[in-house]
């Protein structure tokens, strides 16, 4: 009986695997992908570094892994990276070494499924994590001691980059799924500050409320986009910013049931 039971466990996972066939898009920072970009010239923000020196499960590689979905991932996230295109700043500045930002990640992550010759994209979902705006003082390309935390304008001005970029996917006839910020409790962003080389953090206040302009403004104003809660019970992994494996994995599990549910309402 148990053999049975194991046995149509395992098909009724294969069957969800096949489901979804065709690879899913991601984009964003560190929470999506582990690694700092690196140019033609060999050179990268922080030397290149990898999260946790390559020792870090990033989203994009989670959803890989997932039994719930086909393996197929896309990931042209780049870990420090912010909403908009932006050059190093740590500990100095540079022309020549920074970030791409969202729709520009976007328009990398869709030429890999364009298919030309019956003119359709080969993709489904696109998955747009937080990115690192507003949340530290290397956030904004500019040399640490002339930035300021942000205003709510800033604050607004950065949800609507993500917004511009879930409309675009939208408008594409692709699913846009957001993530929301883990709770400040969770964070300790003193130990970041000083694993990093950070003049300053976010407030506790400004994190809140930069928390909340992000859910409330992507949910009224993108009706064809997801939010998950993914990053709930969040568990930092000692640096006080990145989330454990178990958490990344948890993230990409709730992923896949939200994507498994709209896939069966496709069906009805």
């Amino acid at each position: 009986m148990n053999r049975l039971f194991i046995s149509v466990f395992i098909m009724s996972w294969s069957v969800i695997s096949v489901a979804i066939e065709k690879p899913i898009l991601v984009i964003g920072a560190s929470y999506a992908n582990a690694n700092l970009p690196i140019n033609d010239n060999l050179e990268g923000p922080l030397g290149g570094i990898a999260v946790d020196f390559g020792s870090y499960l990033s989203l994009g590689n989670a959803l890989v892994r997932s039994p719930l979905l086909s393996g197929y991932v896309i990931n042209e996230a780049q870990a420090g990276a912010t909403s908009f295109d932006r050059r190093a700043c740590n500990p100095t500045c540079s022309d020549d070494i920074g970030w791409q930002g969202y729709d520009k990640q976007f328009t990398k992550a869709l030429a890999r499924v364009n298919n030309p010759f019956i003119g359709e994209i080969n993709a489904d979902y696109l998955v747009i994590t937080i990115g690192n705006d507003c949340l530290h003082s290397d956030a904004f390309g500019i040399p640490q001691e002339d930035s300021v935390p942000c205003s709510v304008t800033d604050m607004n001005a950065y949800v609507d980059r993500l917004i511009a970029v879930g409309q675009r996917a939208i408008d594409l006839g692709l699913t846009p799924i957001f993530d929301a910020y883990p709770e400040f409790d969770a964070l300790d962003f003193g130990i970041t500050q000083a694993a990093f080389g950070l003049q300053w953090m976010i407030s506790e206040s400004d994190y809140n409320t930069l928390r909340e302009i992000h859910s409330s403004k992507i949910k009224s104003a993108l009706s064809g986009a997801v939010i998950v809660n993914m990053w709930k019970n969040f568990e930092h992994r000692g640096d006080g910013l990145h989330p454990t494996d178990e958490t990344v994995a948890m993230a990409a599990t709730k992923i896949a049931r939200k994507i498994k549910r709209l896939e069966r309402k496709k069906q009805r």
